[in-house]
């Protein structure tokens, strides 16, 4: 059973237990049983209220982060690692089984250039020593393609498939985003079908990075794309409503993504957890046990 997800980007531009518990109820009402969680300071965050809230509320919980521009994995593997090693502490404490996003490299960096062998080469070095480390936290690892404008190490699902085979790690998987496939990839659908045998987690995210189904993504074809390869996990809606400072430049967030913040959610929700609905997906429900 598929489960709806809610990066915390859309409320906050770092976790706050206030904020959140706010608005629990609604989250709930709208469907969302995830919320994902971005690390980029990883050792800051209080892992403590995390877990509490989410187990406390009902929610599951993942991972994201994309690592800061002064770590280069391809000339300095090991600050990497120890980056990362951070962020799987922060993994563990929040109750999280998995570490996603751009962990193999800066959002935002760019050469200019076609990716060389060198870089191609240490990249799929550092995901494989990343891999094995998360597993030593008993985690898995994501590897998010992004734009062209955002990075030139890795954009299509194609180039994920191939560095996951090159990496010889299994705990290693593709999570795409509908908004950097919108520029990427021939089709929504076809991006998927590449990824599948690989395929773990899904950002919802509009075109023009607002409120989804007022842009240009064709949802009937995500989620027909999904359907078809049989995907039934974690599908998250990303927007960019509050963007912590540290990446706000490297994703080009330059004025609000929506002229009524409260629309990337209250509209945005609803109409994703219908069109998936409509494409024949179930997703799990809120369950208070107490």
């Amino acid at each position: 059973m598929a489960k709806l997800g809610l990066h915390t980007f859309a409320f906050a531009p770092e976790w706050s237990d206030s904020v959140f518990r706010l608005r629990a109820d609604q989250l709930h009402a709208l469907g969302v049983g995830l919320l994902e969680i971005p690390l980029l300071n990883p050792g800051a965050i209080d892992t403590d209220s995390v877990r509490r809230f989410a187990e406390s509320e009902g929610f599951s919980v993942v991972a994201s982060l994309g690592l800061p521009p002064e770590i280069d994995v391809i000339a300095d593997p090991e600050t990497g690692l120890a980056f990362l090693e951070k962020a799987f502490d922060d993994c563990v404490r929040i109750g999280s089984s998995v570490l996603s996003g751009v962990t193999y490299g800066t959002i935002g960096r760019t050469s200019g250039q076609p990716p060389t062998k060198a870089e191609l080469d240490g990249t799929v070095r550092f995901v494989a020593r990343a891999a094995k480390a998360a597993a030593r936290h008993g985690l898995s690892l994501g590897i998010e393609p992004c734009n062209r404008y955002e990075t030139h190490i890795m954009n299509t699902a194609a180039q994920a498939a191939q560095m996951i085979e090159a990496s010889g790690v299994d705990n290693v998987f593709i999570h795409l985003d509908t908004y950097h496939m919108h520029i990427e990839e021939r089709s929504h659908a076809e991006g998927f079908r590449i990824a599948a045998p690989y395929l773990g987690y899904v950002h919802l995210s509009e075109a023009n990075r607002g409120v989804p189904g007022h842009g240009n993504v064709d949802w009937r074809g995500v989620f027909a794309g999904l359907k078809a390869v049989d995907f039934d996990g974690m599908m998250t809606l990303e927007s960019m409503n509050y963007t912590a400072p540290e990446i706000a430049s490297g994703l080009a967030i330059w004025r609000p993504v929506a002229p009524r913040r409260e629309d990337v959610v209250e509209i945005g929700l609803p109409f994703l957890k219908a069109e998936a609905e409509n494409a024949g997906f179930v997703f799990e429900g809120f369950c208070d046990d107490s």
